[in-house]
């Protein structure tokens, strides 16, 4: 296979990934213009004025009085909350959800094994080694400093004399 038959196929290949992510948007768009539509009449049941003003309630009709429904005399049918999503539309939201999680996962392990974020660990690391060798230097002259005290308070309370 020649490297022209293999550009030509990698060109064939990639104007079918392309097809197919445009065939993928239409479909998805329409399905957006569908669901804008309906909540277009939705908002517009919802913001129509009312046609007549309540009457004011007297207490003694307070107990009997219930709203059941506005504006008309036939209730309106409930309005789903949640719909079902067919399977193709849960795979989609799925694989979206995992790619997303892969390529974030990526980008965050390229970057943290980038050479200037190995650098600066390196560096770090030397820094609080060093910091930890004084410090470690530093507590045992003062363990040395208190323990040739107390030697010279007892030897010199073996002695007798007042240490002051």
């Amino acid at each position: 296979m020649t490297s022209e038959q293999m550009w030509l196929g990698a060109a064939g290949a990639l104007a079918l990934v392309a097809l197919l992510v445009a065939f993928r948007a239409h479909r998805r768009a329409t399905r957006v213009e569908r669901l804008a539509e309906s909540l277009a009449q939705r908002i517009d049941v919802l913001e129509s004025p009312v046609s007549e003003a309540p009457r004011p309630v007297r207490d003694d009709e307070v107990s009997t009085f219930v709203i059941t429904h506005l504006g008309s005399d036939q209730p309106r049918e409930a309005v789903p909350v949640a719909q079902d999503i067919d399977g193709r539309l849960f795979a989609d939201i799925v694989a979206r959800e995992t790619v997303v999680k892969a390529a974030s996962w990526t980008a965050g392990l390229r970057r943290a094994l980038s050479p200037e974020s190995r650098n600066r660990i390196r560096f770090e690391v030397r820094q609080e080694t060093r910091r930890a060798g004084r410090e470690r230097r530093a507590e045992m002259k003062q363990a040395l400093r208190e323990f040739r005290e107390r030697e010279r308070a007892d030897v010199a309370r073996d002695l007798g004399e007042d240490v002051a």
